[in-house]
């Protein structure tokens, strides 16, 4: 698989972009993609740059994005250039830039009892991205978002949370794919912390998700 990808990490530091950036870096380039890394936004500028990668794998949580950085990944995506994020490093980045949600597919609202238990549910077995992976279990952040019904949801978990009671037994998506203009745009909400990755269904979905994204 050849291609030219770019990961941007920065944001709160509680999510772990740098390591992160490192460790998909790395996978991308086992895949056959050459791969550009960069701690700032200001990459995002060169909208002819952006327009020539093949994915774009943003690791930014919170935070705030410019214009004249967040038209031109608009615009790549929406032209074809695939899209891959992870929890909060695409489902909290840039809470005020509705445009950015609406090409993820969801933004995060909450994670009741913070660290918890829960089960991932495979719902889509023959996707690609999915084919051939079980249901996992997990400890870490349990991701309650507001979701793209458009969104072709490939797994779920289930909440029961002793802190918010009310949405006991809401099925939550937890890893979808799903289109902006031309792009392909992937999403898991997993991965807190690179802790997660020692759940080996994490890293598979990502590295799946943006082998896929990648066109």
């Amino acid at each position: 698989m050849a291609g030219d990808a770019l990961i941007v990490w920065g944001g709160w530091d509680g999510h772990d972009p740098e390591p992160f950036a490192e460790h998909y870096a790395g996978v991308l380039r086992e895949e056959g993609l050459s791969v550009d890394v960069s701690p700032t936004l200001d990459v995002l500028r060169d909208g002819d740059a952006l327009a020539r990668r093949s994915l774009i794998v943003p690791m930014w949580t919170m935070g705030t994005i410019a214009d004249e950085q967040l038209h031109p990944l608009l615009a790549a995506v929406q032209g074809g250039v695939g899209l891959a994020g992870f929890h909060g490093g695409a489902g909290d980045a840039f809470r005020d830039r509705p445009e950015f949600q609406w090409m993820v597919g969801g933004q995060w609202v909450a994670h009741p009892d913070d660290i918890t238990d829960y089960d991932v549910r495979i719902t889509d077995r023959e996707h690609e991205i999915t084919r051939g992976l079980g249901d996992f279990r997990m400890h870490s952040e349990q991701y309650y978002m507001h979701v793209d019904p458009s969104n072709a949801v490939l797994a779920t978990t289930e909440f029961h949370p002793r802190s918010a009671p009310w949405v006991d037994g809401v099925v939550m998506p937890v890893a979808w794919t799903r289109r902006h203009g031309d792009g392909s745009v992937f999403y898991s909400s997993l991965g807190h912390t690179v802790a997660d990755l020692a759940v080996p269904e994490v890293s598979e979905l990502m590295r799946r998700g943006m082998r896929w994204a990648a066109r």
